[in-house]
């Protein structure tokens, strides 16, 4: 049961939450209830879809960001969000079954997108708290600056709606999924 109120379409939400909220039908065919939630304030949507959207611009590829969405989902213990990227990084990014669960025990069975995952674990886990060994470790496997400011950006995206999703209690609108600790 929601704790916090998910408006029944797009027109029940804020106006001025409206015009974003179409955006996101159009490009995903559906407004997933993460989006409707968050459109209760116009303002945190705008924000949400802007660093979204120019993520999306980066440099890394929508299988790593799948990747790391879907370890920051489970160590953070979202079911909304372990369903949401399960569902995605099934059918857009085309991860098998075996890639998914290695990222949600924190892993990749891809060696490059392996240090990715596992430096976003150790972000998520010491809540940015790293070492120097967990930055060489990811660059050392070939990301750059950018990129790793980019995996920092992931896990904190993915976190604000981790928490959004779980303070909420946002009804799950894709496949249920249950963490690894249930």
């Amino acid at each position: 049961m929601s704790r916090i109120a998910t408006p029944a379409s797009v027109e029940a939400s804020p106006a001025a939450s409206q015009p974003l909220l179409n955006a996101v039908q159009k490009q995903l065919g559906s407004v997933p209830n993460l989006f409707r939630v968050v459109g209760n304030s116009p303002a945190a949507l705008e924000g949400y879809l802007g660093l979204n959207g120019a993520l999306g611009k980066g440099s890394l590829d929508a299988r790593t960001r799948e990747r790391i969405a879907l370890a920051v989902a489970e160590v953070n213990g979202c079911g909304y969000c372990l369903a949401a990227h399960s569902y995605l990084g099934r059918n857009l990014a085309k991860l098998d079954d075996a890639e998914i669960s290695a990222n949600r025990q924190g892993f990749s069975n891809d060696p490059r997108a392996d240090a990715a995952v596992r430096f976003a674990v150790s972000v998520t886990n010491a809540r940015g708290h790293v070492g120097d060994a967990e930055v060489a470790a990811v660059r050392a496997a070939g990301y750059d600056d950018a990129q790793i400011i980019e995996i920092v950006l992931h896990v904190a995206l993915n976190t604000l709606t981790n928490y959004v999703n779980e303070v909420a209690g946002t009804v799950v609108d894709f496949p249920a999924v249950s963490t690894l600790a249930a």
